[in-house]
């Protein structure tokens, strides 16, 4: 069930947080509220992440890495995982309305734009990546308008260049694994995967990378910026956004990764370290 549900996902769900920490927005019960909220995507993504396997379960069973998982091998039954995917949901729910309405509203959107994906939009080319950002979207509306906090454009337009840039990666990641495994036909695992070519793909995660650094860079010396938090020392946060995009390309390309985002971050000391070293000096900054 551990394995069904993904919990390792979870941190993707740290959208949510960004708002609260960029917004100053620190007192108890904006901290609580964005909890709640943070958990209600945890439940969401979760009940999600059933139905893409119970929707996939076919395709799963011939993918050189998805036959192992629990549905496709067989380990749970589809009864067990469509009763896990709608308590799942009605929890998720539950703590959003605990939140706000608009919470509950980005809750309930992220699941049906989820649903419209599994169902067919997946294999529409490009538009299946942008859909995969707008659920990273939604956690950063539901970290500011959810909470009642006005959400920064610049903290939009960054959240939409790295999520697009890590689905393309993505994207890439599943292409690569096909032209390296003897089982390597997208017919058999995803479809869009037809529509897409390795050059064209590169094309898009340059243009996406170079577009997060620049729309962070803009965000740190804006003037805006630079008045609400009393200071200009976010620039200095810079070097570690641009170090963990190349590292994360360096692991697509020769590690053979990029498939799972959080399960890279998690088990790549230099990105872990990245990551950990932002968030310190962003707080630091902040503070």
């Amino acid at each position: 069930m551990v394995k069904l549900i993904r919990p390792h996902q979870y941190l993707k769900n740290g959208f949510v947080l960004i708002g609260p920490l960029f917004a100053h927005q620190w007192d108890p019960l904006t901290l609580l509220q964005a909890c709640l909220a943070f958990f209600a995507f945890c439940c969401m993504a979760s009940a999600v992440y059933v139905l893409n396997d119970i929707m996939d379960i076919e395709a799963d069973r011939a993918h050189p890495v998805k036959c192992t998982r629990p549905l496709p091998n067989g380990q749970l039954t589809l009864t067990f995982a469509r009763t896990l995917m709608t308590g799942l949901a009605l929890a998720s729910v539950v703590l959003a309305l605990s939140v706000s309405l608009w919470a509950t509203l980005f809750v309930v959107t992220y699941l049906l734009i989820n649903v419209l994906y599994s169902w067919r939009l997946k294999h529409v080319v490009i538009l299946d990546v942008f859909l995969i950002a707008s659920g990273f979207m939604l956690r950063l509306l539901a970290g500011t308008v959810g909470l009642g906090i006005a959400p920064s454009a610049w903290l939009l337009l960054c959240g939409l260049m790295v999520t697009l840039f890590l689905g393309f990666t993505k994207r890439r990641a599943e292409l690569l694994m096909l032209e390296t495994t003897e089982h390597g036909h997208s017919g058999l695992t995803r479809r869009v995967l037809d529509d897409y070519s390795p050059a064209m793909l590169e094309q898009f995660i340059a243009v996406t990378a170079a577009c997060t650094v620049l729309a962070y860079g803009l965000y740190t010396v804006s003037p805006q910026t630079i008045a609400l938090h009393g200071s200009d020392g976010l620039i200095y946060t810079l070097p570690f956004v641009v170090y963990g995009i190349f590292r994360y390309l360096y692991l697509l390309h020769n590690r053979a990764k990029g498939n799972d985002t959080a399960r890279d971050l998690i088990t790549d000391h230099h990105l872990l370290v990245t990551v950990a070293a932002w968030v310190g000096s962003t707080f630091w900054v902040l503070a």
